[in-house]
């Protein structure tokens, strides 16, 4: 993949590049191949690689809105977060993921990658990442309409989006796995996370070792 520049919008975001909408990957192969890896070499990724998981994660692909992944009533409780280590063109830093533009917006600078490992009970796969992408939910978008199910509809949106970044993880030739046992304080910590926004997976991205 080509490498692409960082493009400002202003002092505190960054407009990914266009995700490409096909590849020599079919979904089948991409069902057959899809694993869970923690070994990852020490090369940088890709800004363009970036923007393709943030985008397979819940990136718009409907005029009205609508996103790869399903979610119940189209309310979209799920945040995404990326905290980058090693991405060619992107300072070290946290970053959400704004669908609306398919851009960053930077939360804080400085490498989080060992901050997070040690949330993350020490598994060393997320320090040895070159970005980590943490998903949260916000509970109240769905509960508003479905009540307590709704914070059920939200953790299986959560599965849903994970699997796409996998899926999207093995077209690139990359590899990823889903890390659930973290400190959901310390988390929150790391993201400055407010209110009741809730994390719910940490996805460590790497190149194959």
């Amino acid at each position: 993949m080509g490498l692409f520049r960082a493009q400002a919008q202003d002092s505190a975001a960054v407009i990914l590049p266009q995700p490409r909408l096909e590849s020599s990957t079919s979904i089948e192969a991409a069902l057959r191949l899809r694993r869970s890896m923690r070994d990852y070499e020490k090369g940088p990724l890709a800004l363009s690689e970036i923007s393709q998981l943030l985008w397979a994660a819940q990136g718009i692909t409907d005029p009205e809105g609508l996103r790869t992944a399903p979610s119940a009533g189209a309310l979209y409780p799920l945040e995404v977060y990326l905290a980058a280590g090693n991405v060619d063109s992107l300072s070290p830093g946290i970053y959400r993921y704004t669908p609306d533009g398919h851009k960053l917006v930077a939360i804080s600078q400085g490498d989080a990658r060992l901050a997070l490992c040690k949330a993350a009970r020490d598994q060393e796969c997320v320090r040895g990442a070159a970005a980590v992408i943490v998903i949260t939910a916000v509970y109240q978008r769905t509960t508003k309409k479905y009540g307590q199910r709704g914070i059920q509809y939200a953790h299986i949106e959560v599965g849903c989006a994970s699997e796409n970044i996998y899926l999207q993880a093995v077209a690139l030739n990359l590899g990823v796995v889903y890390v659930g046992a973290f400190s959901d304080e310390e988390v929150s910590a790391i993201l400055n996370l407010k209110g009741s926004e809730q994390p719910l997976a940490i996805l460590p991205i790497g190149r194959i070792r």
